[in-house]
């Protein structure tokens, strides 16, 4: 029996770590819950659940959780703020964490994870990209066990070869090849997707996810959030993870080897797959998911992306060579951008815009320490934000 503490509970990931749990009663006790500010979506789970705790980071609702719990005699602490992530990622009864906060957000308490030597389930890529050396050297002082849980990153562990380390180059491999299914804008004209709506680019093809990374799935941002994760979690250089557009989402990602080989991992486009993974690793359970139908998919296609019509997949790989505070930097002006987009404070090119006026006006440098990300981060957030104003009141002008 192994005690899981879900960060992020309420959201895509979390529901659905939750369901492959509960398939297997005999394994898996959810010992801890946290989210943002969900109030009723988090106390549904405290019903189902009953974990020892639960956390909302927003003080006003997770006072409110409490007074519900109460009433009802459930036997969960509820605990709220900032820091109580953290706390419920180091809990001694807990053996694995699901990492699976959208955004920077999730930075403290997955580092708290690996600081504590748990199984992490990383499904929050940020961590990565904003700080990637010291998670991975917290992971290797700790003996923390990081298996991602992102469907590609997963595909990619899955066709590694045995023993394989986390930030270490796995030997005889020579490239990684990550798929992106090219979001709902994958055939539209450059003058289409300038008309985007918020729902139109929430509207994924093939994947069901929350807002902010649906949206990063549209401007292939999330896919050069991922090649960076990919350098930092299989050791490999930018220049050996090269990105290709597979609209079925069939193969969700494959490791080349010297030899000649290519390894790819196939299934359905359902998360629970790398989710049970990564929870029962090195076992298979079965994770409720459809089997895949090789006859009724028929054909697997495969076009470079282009980068013209989705610059930020550019900025991306240039941030990559960079490296140091520049991930961080591109993250947190993408965080602001694509919140304003879905304000319908921008328009969806002015997402790549915004990022690259961050880019080039914030300092960057090397990462010494915690205190470095997250002083470039607020910086950036702050430029963003500027920029964001700025252009927001441009874009009414031309409206008005």
């Amino acid at each position: 029996m192994k005690g899981i503490a879900v960060l992020g509970a309420t959201g895509s990931v979390g529901v659905n770590t939750l369901d492959v749990a509960a398939r297997h009663p005999d394994r898996y006790r959810v010992v801890a819950l946290g989210a943002h500010r969900n109030v009723d979506g988090l106390l549904k789970q405290i019903e189902q659940f009953r974990p020892s705790h639960a956390a909302l980071t927003d003080p006003a609702a997770a006072q409110i959780l409490e007074r519900h719990v109460q009433a009802q005699g459930l036997p969960t602490r509820v605990l709220g703020g900032p820091e109580s992530l953290e706390t419920l990622a180091t809990l001694p009864d807990v053996d694995q964490v699901m990492a699976a906060v959208v955004g920077g957000a999730g930075l403290r308490s997955t580092l708290a994870a690996a600081r504590a030597g748990k199984r992490l389930l990383l499904a929050n890529k940020e961590s990565l990209v904003m700080s990637g050396p010291l998670l991975m050297a917290a992971v290797h002082a700790s003996g923390c066990e990081l298996l991602p849980i992102d469907s590609e990153h997963n595909a990619i562990f899955q066709c590694l070869p045995p023993g394989a380390k986390a930030g270490h180059a796995p030997e005889g491999v020579r490239r990684i090849l990550l798929t992106a299914s090219g979001g709902p804008f994958r055939e539209w004209s450059a003058e289409a997707i300038a008309a985007a709506t918020p729902e139109q680019a929430c509207k994924h093809p093939n994947w069901v996810m929350g807002r902010k990374i649906s949206v990063d799935s549209a401007s292939l941002m999330n896919k050069g959030l991922e090649l960076i994760e990919a350098c930092f979690m299989f050791g490999m250089p930018p220049t050996r993870v090269e990105i290709l557009v597979h609209p079925q989402s069939v193969i969700h990602s494959m490791v080349e080897y010297v030899d000649g080989s290519v390894l790819a991992q196939l299934a359905c486009p359902d998360m629970r797959t790398p989710i049970a993974y990564g929870m029962a690793w090195p076992e298979r359970i079965a994770a409720g998911t459809d089997f895949l139908d090789l006859i009724r998919t028929r054909q697997l296609d495969f076009v470079a992306p282009d980068t013209t019509r989705f610059p930020c997949l550019a900025l991306a790989r240039a941030v990559a060579d960079t490296g140091g505070l520049a991930p961080a930097i591109l993250n947190a002006a993408n965080e602001v951008a694509v919140t304003a987009f879905l304000e319908r404070r921008l328009n969806f090119p002015d997402i790549p815009a915004v990022i690259e006026c961050v880019l080039s006006r914030a300092p960057g440098g090397e990462i010494r320490s915690l205190d470095d990300v997250l002083q470039a981060d607020a910086q950036a957030r702050d430029l963003a934000q500027e920029f964001c104003r700025t252009r927001g009141a441009a874009l009414k002008a031309i409206h008005a």
